[in-house]
C-alpha cells in the first residue's frame, strides 16, 4: 500500500552554514563596525545580540536572506521578544523541528474532511499517510501544501 510521511524539519548544517554567513555580512558592513553584533546557534535556538533595536532589526533581513539561499524556510522561524542585556538588546529565537501534536490533529481532521480514501497517523512529529491509490496521495500532498498551516512541511519516504 502507498505512503508517505509528512514532515517539517531543518537542514542543521545549512543552518550553521547561513548564520556563519551572516555574521560575516554583519562583520563587513560599515554601520555595524565596531558593535557588538553577532547571531549564535545553539541546539536549535538563534541569539541576536546588537547594541540597539535598530541593529537588531537591521540583523534580521540578512539572515533571513542568507536562510533562504540555503533553501531554509524562514516560516520555521518562533522568534521571541527583544529584551535588554547588558549594554545593549537580545532576541531569542527558536527553530521548530517536528509536527506539535496540535498542528498533527489538525492536518488529520482536514485530510479526513476532504474525504479521501487514505489513512492518517500520528507517529511521535511526523504524520504518516497511507492510501491504495497514488493518486489520492498526490491530492492529500496538494491539500497540505494549500493549507495555510504557519509551518513549513516536507514530504518525504513515499512509497509504492
Amino acid at each position: 500500500m502507498p505512503s508517505f510521511d509528512v514532515v517539517s524539519e531543518v537542514d542543521k548544517h545549512e543552518l550553521r552554514n547561513a548564520v556563519d554567513q551572516a555574521n560575516r555580512d554583519i562583520g563587513n558592513r560599515y554601520d555595524f563596525k565596531g558593535s557588538a553584533a553577532s547571531i549564535s546557534l545553539r541546539e536549535d535556538v538563534l541569539t541576536l545580540t546588537a547594541d540597539s533595536d535598530f541593529q537588531l532589526r537591521q540583523m534580521q533581513p540578512i539572515l533571513y536572506q542568507r536562510m533562504a539561499a540555503r533553501n531554509i524556510d524562514i516560516a520555521c522561524l518562533d522568534e521571541g521578544e527583544v529584551t535588554p542585556a547588558g549594554k545593549g538588546v537580545r532576541q531569542i529565537t527558536r527553530v521548530r523541528q517536528g509536527i506539535e501534536t496540535d498542528l498533527a490533529r489538525r492536518m488529520v481532521r482536514k485530510i479526513k474532511d476532504s474525504r479521501l480514501k487514505v489513512q492518517a497517523q500520528i507517529q511521535g512529529e511526523q504524520l504518516r499517510v497511507s492510501g491504495k491509490k497514488r493518486d489520492d496521495l498526490q491530492q492529500v500532498i496538494a491539500l497540505l501544501r494549500s493549507a495555510e498551516l504557519g509551518l513549513p512541511l516536507q514530504f518525504q519516504n513515499f512509497r509504492d
